[in-house]
């Protein structure tokens, strides 16, 4: 795919005589993909499908099973379209149930206020916030016993409590363990 600089740039080159060979390797691309742009047989910034939609011929099988049982599990739907001949996977399966706007909603779950399945977000200001640490620097205590002369672990987290790899960080000052 070029993009629409490219394809300006491919078009310039063009009228000024360059060959396809030449533009295709001054703009790094095959020479059948800049050809089809020259042609104009393709667009710039679109991209040609992979294949056809495997999903196409189950939407509608989907809308009515939908439109029977809102409630009805995507799990279970997946498992009847792939019995039908689905040859997708679960994800592009519920992908397509959202692009094609498939899951009816329900007037019951929305007064309730729950959540709808197959990713949808909740309303805005239902999510609890992250609480951010005023000090991000943790100094773990020494540990007993036999192991004080070993010196203190400094750990650092990340900006919010939940956050953080669980590396050990001295920031710098001196020659720690790292936690890891």
């Amino acid at each position: 795919m070029l993009t629409r600089a490219e394809d300006v740039e491919a078009h310039a080159l063009r009228k000024r005589g360059w060959t396809v060979s030449a533009i295709a390797r001054h703009l790094g691309r095959d020479r059948k993909t800049v050809r089809g742009y020259l042609d104009g047989k393709r667009k710039p910034g679109e991209r040609r499908p992979a294949g056809p939609d495997a999903f196409g011929r189950f939407a509608e099988y989907c809308r009515i099973r939908l439109a029977d049982d809102p409630h009805l599990c995507a799990t279970v739907l997946f498992e009847e379209v792939t019995a039908l001949g689905f040859g997708g996977g679960y994800s592009s399966f519920t992908r397509a149930l959202r692009a094609g706007g498939l899951r009816p909603g329900c007037e019951a779950c929305a007064a309730a206020g729950r959540v709808r399945r197959l990713g949808r977000q909740p309303a805005a200001g239902t999510r609890r916030p992250l609480p951010v640490l005023d000090e991000p620097r943790l100094d773990r205590p020494r540990p007993p016993g036999r192991h004080r002369r070993r010196p203190a672990v400094h750990h650092r987290s990340g900006e919010h409590g939940r956050e953080g790899g669980g590396r050990g960080h001295d920031g710098g000052l001196r020659r720690l363990p790292v936690l890891g």
